[in-house]
Parts: structure tokens; C-alpha cells; sequence
């Protein structure tokens, strides 16, 4: 498959990197984040919807430490999905109040320390409600408590990334169980929220309104028998999910269109009936960062070349086992930092380093005359890439850096030899 690729000009936080002899002669891979972008988009967010919303960013989109310190001072939050993401969130200086936790297997002992620290719950099953019931009042918890509902809208486009369907190892059935659902909302006087999350990048606008709107009509009756019983009910939680564009050939969707539309169908997650919360990791993310890897050799066989670079599926875990599904850009600069334009007589395998044969990243694509020593440029790699980072062949994580009004800073070191022999030790 071909695909169009490149940029027509390489970005202000790119440029700083290529034509830096310095970072590159001592790194054979650099991520870098544009973190005025990240910024901007958290902003749009902010002026979208309500002032009071609670915008949590998904940790397992970008868990880089100090990436996320420094989205502290643009006034959001932080989802976790696991009991480690909880404790890097409070590490990182976050208030327990602008914590959502969700994950379908929490433990007790998960529990017993999110429910002590005083962070917001989303139990994923009502027997998880069960276990919470006996801790909250035995820790004298504050947290506050939603329950996870599956709306069964069905799979988007990217079935691995959908979790609405008929069957999902998230949330409780909500056609299946609403009898269920709103005896636990009677039962719990402190579970005075609800959450959904229908999937990410291959769910469309439409299908994420859909399934707000289903729970936001399943929310109207909860709220009303909790009022009958002088009980709160105020928090909804809305999740993440909305797509993103990996190619300058597509335009992405507008978070206005997506928040305008929530108002029309769902006014009252708009007057202040509710705390909304966010989940937006992708949208965050997934366009502020680019990584540059050399090519280390170029093979040239009777129909196509060969580029080996130094990141493959170490890095594009879904990309590689899941090519149809995901596409990345791809620009290459010569070894003096300037765009090459122009397209080989021969199209490219784009190969990784690691020792297996599916290590690919594209299998045919149209490329400038690429050559070693030069640099391939792979875009739009913010989300859910360093996050799933593979320890296989014991791949060493790169050079981390962010860039911001002009000048680079270090987000996370290359990793050491050292540092991969603690991590198996």
C-alpha cells in the first residue's frame, strides 16, 4: 500500500533536534514532545466545557513522570488504570480529588489504598461495589464512588480499541442489567457517580454521543431516585475516546463539533446538575510528539529497498502487530538536518531493530532516496507508543525530550545498560 507521506516544512521542535550534531552523534533515537501543543489542547478543552470539569488526562496514553508534573500547572487531572498509575499521579503532585481510578481488576488491596488516599473510584461490576461497601466504612473513606456502565452501543472501526459491545470485560452490561443498576444506586448512599468509555480512535463522533446520551437518560432516573432518598448523585463521567487524524492527508474531528453536540442532546451535563469529568489521552497527546531514529542501514534488493532503523516494534507495539489499523507519517532528513523531498525509484520496507520478521513498520511505502545516516522522522507518536514500550531483545528506552518556547528540555535520559540490567535483575 502506498501511502502520502511527510511534511511540507519540519516544525519548530523537530528543527531544534535534527540540526543539533550534538543529540544526535550520542543518540540513535529521540522522541520529542511539543509542549505548547500539549498545552493548546488541553485549553481548547478547558474552554469548551464547563469551567468545573474535571479533565483527567489517561495516564496509560503518556506516563512520562515529568510530562505530567508539567501538565499539573495547566489545572487538570489524571486517569489511572492501575494501582502503580495511582501512585505515580500522587508522586507527581496531584490532589486525590483530581484522581480517577479505573481498572477492571482492582484488588483489595487496590481498593484499601485508593479508598485511604481519598481518590475518585470507578468500580467497573457490582462486585466490586460489594468489596467497596465493607472497606468504606471500615476506612472511613471519602472518596467518591461512580460505576462503570456499558452502554452495548457495539465495536468502532479498530475492534482492540472498542469496549461497547455486547460482551466487554468493562462496565456492567447496561441492558442486560438495569434492574441491577439502579437497585445499587438505591442500596450505596455514597456511589454518587457514573462513568462510560465506548473505545478510542476507531469509535466515531456519532457512536461517543450515542453512548453518552444512553447513560446520561439511565443517569436521569438514578438521579431521581437518589433525590427521593435525600442522597447525592452529581458526578458523570464521561470518558475519552475521541479520535485523532495520524496523516496530514486527513482532517481530524473538531472537539467543538463533538462538545456542541453533548450540549443539544444532553443539556444537563452543561448547567452545573453534575461534575463532569473527562478521560482525553489520544487527543492530549498523539500529535505533540515526533520521533527521530537514524537509519542505520539501507539494503537494496530487485524491487525494494530495506531501511533498518533503531525503532520498530519496541516502540509501535500496535502499529506492527496491527498495521491495517494504525499508520504513522513518515519524512526523512539527511544527515545535515534538511528535509529530503523527491521519491526513490524503489519503494521502502521500513524495518526495525528487533529479532523477529514482523518487526515492521511500513511494508511498501514511497520514500525520498534514503540512505544511512540519515533520519527517519515518524509523526504523530505522542500516545500509547513509549507507553507500551516491549523489553524484548532488552531494547533500551530513548532519549525523551520536550520542547517549549525555543529551548529543549530533558523529559527522561536514555536508559543505560545499568538500567536494563536492574530492570531484570
Amino acid at each position: 500500500m502506498d501511502f502520502m507521506q511527510g511534511v511540507e516544512a519540519i516544525p519548530a521542535y523537530i528543527q531544534k533536534v535534527v540540526s543539533n550534531k550534538r543529540i544526535l552523534r550520542n543518540n540513535n533515537a529521540v522522541i520529542v514532545y511539543d509542549l505548547e501543543q500539549i498545552s493548546e489542547r488541553i485549553q481548547k478543552l478547558q474552554y469548551y466545557f464547563p469551567r468545573n470539569t474535571l479533565h483527567a488526562l489517561a495516564i496509560k496514553a503518556n506516563p512520562l513522570l515529568n510530562l505530567l508534573r508539567l501538565q499539573q500547572t495547566d489545572g487538570v487531572g489524571l486517569e489511572a488504570a492501575s494501582l502503580p498509575e495511582v501512585y505515580m499521579a500522587m508522586k507527581a503532585g496531584y490532589k486525590a480529588k483530581d484522581i480517577v481510578f479505573d481498572s477492571p481488576c482492582k484488588t483489595i488491596e487496590d481498593l484499601e489504598f485508593a479508598l485511604t488516599a481519598g481518590v475518585r473510584i470507578n468500580a467497573d461490576s457490582l462486585e466490586e461495589l460489594e468489596r467497596i461497601k465493607k472497606l468504606y466504612r471500615d476506612l472511613g473513606s471519602k472518596s467518591i464512588i461512580g460505576l462503570r456502565i456499558n452502554p452495548q452501543l457495539g465495536i468502532g472501526k479498530i475492534k482492540a480499541t472498542s469496549v461497547a459491545g455486547l460482551v466487554s470485560k468493562f462496565g456492567v452490561p447496561m441492558d442486560e442489567q438495569e434492574a441491577e443498576i439502579l437497585e445499587a444506586y438505591s442500596k450505596y448512599k455514597w456511589l454518587r457517580g457514573i462513568h462510560l468509555h465506548i473505545g478510542s480512535q476507531g469509535m466515531s463522533q456519532d457512536q461517543l454521543v450515542k453512548g453518552v446520551e444512553k447513560v446520561y437518560k439511565l443517569a436521569a432516573r438514578i438521579k431521581e431516585l437518589r433525590t427521593a432518598l435525600g442522597w447525592h448523585f452529581d458526578m458523570f463521567d464521561i470518558g475519552g475516546g475521541f479520535p485523532v487524524s495520524y496523516s496530514k492527508n486527513r482532517i481530524a474531528p473538531d472537539i467543538k463539533d463533538y462538545v456542541d453536540t453533548l450540549k443539544r442532546r444532553c443539556p444537563k451535563l452543561f448547567d452545573g446538575t453534575y461534575k463532569l469529568i473527562t478521560e482525553f489521552g489520544r487527543y492530549i497527546f498523539a500529535n505533540t510528539a515526533t520521533a527521530i531514529t537514524k537509519v542505520e542501514y539501507v539494503k537494496d534488493f530487485q524491487d525494494k529497498k530495506v531501511a533498518i532503523t533503531h525503532l520498530g516494534a519496541d516502540f509501535l507495539l500496535r502499529k506492527i502487530y496491527n498495521p491495517e489499523d494504525w499508520h504513522h507519517d513518515l519524512s526523512v532528513v539527511d544527515s545535515k538536518g534538511n528535509l529530503k523531498i523527491g521519491v526513490d525509484s524503489k519503494p521502502y520496507m521500513v524495518a526495525g531493530p528487533l529479532c523477529f520478521g514482523g518487526d515492521i513498520i511500513e511494508e511498501h511505502v514511497e520514500l525520498p532516496v534514503t540512505e544511512p545516516k540519515d533520519r527517519l522522522l515518524i509523526h504523530d507518536v505522542g500516545a500509547y507508543t513509549l507507553s507500551m514500550w516491549s523489553r524484548y531483545n532488552s531494547r533500551r528506552i530513548p532519549l525523551v525530550l520536550g520542547y517549549s518556547r525555543g529551548e529543549l528540555t530533558v523529559l527522561k535520559k536514555k536508559e543505560s545498560l545499568l538500567d536494563i540490567l536492574k530492570f531484570w535483575t
